[in-house]
């Protein structure tokens, strides 16, 4: 390209024209934010001059032209699914290896989620209120790596998410906080390696990502989970018997959208001595779990595995938006990770205030003739949080993906029939949970309803 030509792109550019066939999500600076006010009260200084682009144009050329094979795989790496996707698989392997995760996991992807969510929201405003030319689309000589995303150029989605998510992971893991830090930075920079965005998208793009999640980690810091539980047991009929009961102190959490932690509390369970918990506990008991049981005890356990208590829905979301080609769709793929994880955040504390207001016993404490697949956890059995969280999670699956919603309810049914399979709940520990899981991801389909996505 000359240079007569490329100065006139330049002023195409600074007068802020619309860019032609640009068409991903040009509303989703609009959507509504979970922890930041909006995304245009984050909207980024405007972008460079015509000098400073045409000077980053030539930088492009030989950031293309690399040919160092870490560079490459970097580019290929970052750029697999939308940019919140190996921020996301981060943590699933921090699960799936044992790596620290803190007492509540959920916490971590929640506010991971919600951080990249709302940096993608104000990145987007910013994007389309600017609508800087992507580097090829200035320069149809630049040779990028990869096809060139039909949005605006100008702030980097990639280093605004990875700022986010970093700045966050860095908060609950400080002692981690440098190689954080170390891979946002690869996040943002495998794009100018692509060819896909100028150096200052990259920078401008950082800062947006660290101011989200700066505000995320004061709204994670006065959530109510640091809460110390000074409290003791009850004793008497029916009554769980156990010490240091955990979950305990997410009663006075916080929740995202319901009005109180109660707002959906099961009824009282019926008392342990009833015909109906006579015959409960018989099903329990009576259940097949020698190893001839095989196929019940297999999945009772994957249902205890990291995956099945942490992140199986992300592993059939992952699936089926790669599948949906919205690999190229930043402004969705985020949105659906920050409703799994908002809604589960609300489920965990509307599921420990059934508990610790009944602290109902658990199965092998009223009859120890059952033998559970593995260690019961320690705390009351009622609602199951594994049914009141699979019902929460499914049901938010299927409204995001209504053409799956029958496989993936009967997936979520299977992760609360299991822990009757494992012999840790009783068949109305499991109802319960159900209604309520189902009950509170109705106020998150509402709000998902009116986000601005429609």
């Amino acid at each position: 390209m000359g240079t007569r030509h490329l100065s006139f792109c330049a002023v195409i550019f600074a007068c802020a024209l619309p860019v032609l066939g640009q068409s991903i999500e040009p509303k989703a600076g609009t959507w509504k934010t979970w922890i930041i006010s909006s995304g245009k009260d984050f909207r980024v200084p405007p972008p460079p001059d015509a000098g400073t682009t045409a000077g980053e144009l030539r930088w492009l050329h030989d950031a293309v032209a690399e040919s160092n094979s870490d560079i490459a795989d970097s580019v290929k790496f970052w750029s697999a699914g939308a940019p919140a996707y190996q921020w996301i698989e981060l943590i699933n392997n921090r699960a799936l290896n044992g790596a620290p995760l803190t007492a509540y996991a959920h916490r971590i992807y929640t506010y991971v989620a919600l951080a990249m969510y709302d940096a993608t929201v104000a990145a987007w405003d910013s994007k389309y209120a600017y609508n800087r030319p992507r580097p090829s689309e200035l320069d149809p000589t630049l040779k990028t790596r990869l096809p060139t995303p039909r949005s605006p150029s100008y702030p980097s989605e990639h280093a605004a998410t990875a700022a986010a998510a970093a700045g966050v992971l860095a908060y609950f893991f400080p002692n981690e906080a440098a190689s954080f830090q170390s891979l946002s930075e690869q996040a943002g920079k495998s794009q100018l390696y692509a060819g896909l965005q100028f150096p200052t998208d990259y920078y401008a793009g950082l800062d947006l990502g660290r101011k989200v999640a700066a505000r995320v980690i004061e709204a994670a810091k006065v959530d109510g989970s640091d809460g110390v539980w000074t409290g003791t047991v009850p004793t008497g009929k029916c009554m769980w018997v156990g010490t240091n009961p955990g979950n305990v102190t997410a009663t006075a959490w916080k929740p995202f959208l319901l009005s109180s932690p109660s707002e959906f509390r099961p009824p009282v369970p019926p008392a342990c001595d009833s015909t109906q918990m006579v015959g409960e506990v018989a099903d329990v008991k009576n259940f097949p779990r020698s190893p001839a049981a095989f196929a019940t005890n297999q999945r009772a356990m994957f249902w205890q595995s990291p995956e099945g208590i942490n992140f199986w829905p992300y592993v059939y979301a992952n699936r089926w938006m790669f599948e949906d080609k919205l690999d190229q769709n930043t402004p969705r793929w985020a949105r659906v990770y920050a409703l799994i994880a908002a809604s589960f955040f609300d489920a965990f504390i509307a599921s420990q205030d059934g508990k610790f207001t009944y602290w109902y016993m658990r199965p092998p404490q009223l009859e120890s003739a059952i033998v559970p697949l593995f260690p019961v956890p320690n705390f009351p059995s009622y609602p199951s949080n594994h049914s009141t969280f699979s019902a929460t999670r499914s049901e938010m699956l299927a409204y995001l993906f209504p053409q799956r919603a029958g496989f993936i309810r009967a997936v979520g049914k299977e992760g609360g029939d299991s822990r009757i399979w494992a012999g840790i709940h009783y068949p109305i520990d499991n109802v319960a949970g159900v209604a309520l899981g189902k009950a509170l991801v109705q106020k998150f389909i509402a709000w998902a309803n009116v986000d601005g996505s429609q």
